[in-house]
């Protein structure tokens, strides 16, 4: 089958191999029978590394998008996950999500792991956030107990929004099974579901050492692009008028510059200067063109008489 083929030959050896993930509490998921995996959600790499750990299978959801992308490439894609044994979920339909769960169930009632991620998307900052009570109703109503499992590192090796970040050494630490078989016939009360479900973070978030946020990751992510989007316009904004101030002041200190003499301004400074040189229209003689008269000889001898 081609999850062990992945796993066992693949994908399974490189990654372990290269990023040596290590493991502690092992010993709290079964050899056998159902059980559901409530795990903190970093990185898309979490559902590689986990696997790597067990020695037993395990089904995950998966977002629709990969499994109905058109072309080549979507066509390839669906035939991995659907090899994997990935179960296709929409996020934006309650229906489609109750039939993922209807899918869980199976899976559980098989006596498989499930795999879900509570969270409903990645974390955005690597804080862990509120849970979706998806994971509650499915505890309740399989009857299977949960075991919170907190991943760490995985989102250093895989950033959120990028295909590759440093090198890291995931860690995968499972912890004590949770039974909530003291809430059966209760999966119609969403205060009960509320209630596993806070219990169940509360439980990552002590194994993971996670900041936890009252708030779900979707709508952080949403508040956060649309801030984003805020400030991108507001900083054309303030770009167009700072080019515009600019503009200003650069037209201002050029009015102000000694303009250039043109070949007519020479002209008109040449003029003026001949006519500085000669009388005027009046005959009067202008005080540029006084000039030292020299005395003559006979002058100077009848002075002397």
């Amino acid at each position: 089958m081609l999850y062990w083929l992945l796993k066992r030959v693949l994908v399974g050896p490189a990654l372990r191999t290269v990023f040596r993930p290590t493991v502690e509490g092992l010993e709290h998921v079964p050899d056998s029978g159902p059980a559901i995996l409530a795990i903190n959600h970093l990185s898309y790499s979490d559902w590689l590394f986990l696997p790597l750990v067990l020695d037993r299978r395990v089904t995950f959801v998966a977002k629709s998008e990969y499994f109905t992308t058109p072309g080549v490439r979507g066509r390839m894609q669906k035939s991995f996950f659907s090899g994997t044994g990935q179960v296709p979920i929409d996020r934006t339909s309650g229906s489609a999500a109750a039939g993922a769960l209807a899918t869980g169930k199976r899976i559980l009632a098989e006596g498989d792991l499930f795999g879900i991620f509570p969270e409903g998307t990645r974390s955005p900052d690597g804080r862990l956030y509120k849970g979706k009570t998806g994971v509650a109703r499915l505890a309740l109503e399989s009857g299977a107990p949960v075991i919170p499992v907190a991943l760490m590192d995985t989102d250093t090796v895989a950033p959120p929004g990028e295909k590759f970040g440093r090198y890291a050494q995931p860690h995968v630490r499972f912890g004590v099974p949770l039974d909530f078989s003291r809430f059966e016939g209760m999966s119609a009360d969403r205060f009960v579901l509320r209630s596993i479900t806070d219990e169940i973070m509360y439980e990552l978030m002590l194994l993971s050492g996670q900041e936890y946020v009252d708030e779900y990751a979707a709508s952080r992510k949403k508040s956060v692009a649309e801030k984003a989007r805020t400030i991108g316009e507001g900083a054309v904004h303030v770009a167009k008028e700072i080019q515009g101030s600019a503009t200003s002041v650069i037209e201002d200190a050029a009015s102000r510059l000694p303009r250039k003499s043109s070949d007519a301004d020479k002209g008109k400074d040449a003029d003026a200067a001949a006519s500085a040189e000669t009388p005027d229209s009046s005959g009067d003689v202008t005080t540029e063109t006084i000039q030292p008269v020299a005395e003559a000889p006979g002058e100077e001898a009848s002075e002397r008489s």
